[in-house]
């Protein structure tokens, strides 16, 4: 009898271990549900026309832009290498202002392009096709930015838009979405589809369940180990 006394406090501590793990397993499970829905929605609007800008834009829905262009004035993001037929090309995605209506200045991230500064195309679009990227704030990870030669590392719309001198810059990027130019083209290449969260929530309950799982089998050995001691 004393023994089996000796397994009441591990017994209660495993109880309560093992439901807290079949709960976020649960919750994975819920989880799944939710992300398989917005996953589904960003299939529909893949399919579908742009919508307008909407006051409150979201990065999972693909929307049209309208303005004027201002004249002169790109900047370069990022250092990305691409293959060609004729070896590695340096290049950087190409950003370009357009002014909505409002006065609004939208940053537009036009795609990759094979240039070591920026130059602005000189026959844009009339209108922007995209989605919506939230800024991204530099860390002491980041490489330095060079706004003296329109260079930038890091998606801040904020910093790019001072570097190019605009004003009522709004607070996100606008990705263009397009076709690909043809191979060698000095055309920018857009991105080709909106973006897609991952969605592991599966493999995630599972790991949980297989925790509840081994937690059981533990504490049955444990629990036949302290009734076999003397």
């Amino acid at each position: 009898m004393g023994n089996w006394r000796r397994l009441i406090a591990p017994g209660i501590t495993a109880f309560i271990v093992f439901w807290l793990l079949i709960a976020m397993g649960v919750w994975q499970l819920h989880r799944l549900q939710w992300k398989e829905g917005i996953i589904a929605s960003i299939s529909e609007a893949q399919a579908a026309s742009p919508i307008a800008l909407p006051v409150t834009p979201s990065p999972f829905e693909k929307v049209i832009v309208t303005g004027v262009w201002i004249p002169g004035k790109a900047a370069l993001y990022g250092d990305e290498v691409h293959d060609s037929p004729h070896g590695p090309v340096p290049g950087a995605e190409l950003i370009m202002p357009l002014q909505r209506p409002d006065g609004s200045v939208v940053l537009v991230n036009l795609g990759w392009v094979p240039q070591a500064a920026p130059t602005p195309l000189s026959n844009p679009p009339a209108s922007a096709v995209g989605y919506i990227h939230a800024p991204i704030r530099a860390n002491w990870l980041s490489p330095p930015d060079d706004p003296a030669h329109g260079l930038y590392y890091t998606l801040d719309p904020q910093r790019i838009g001072a570097g190019l001198s605009l004003q009522n810059v709004a607070p996100y990027v606008l990705i263009v979405l397009g076709p690909l130019p043809p191979p060698g083209s000095p055309l920018p290449q857009p991105a080709q589809d909106l973006p897609t969260p991952p969605n592991n929530h599966y493999e995630y309950a599972l790991t949980w369940f297989g925790f509840a799982g081994v937690l059981v089998f533990q504490f049955i050995f444990f629990a036949r180990k302290r009734l076999l001691e003397p």
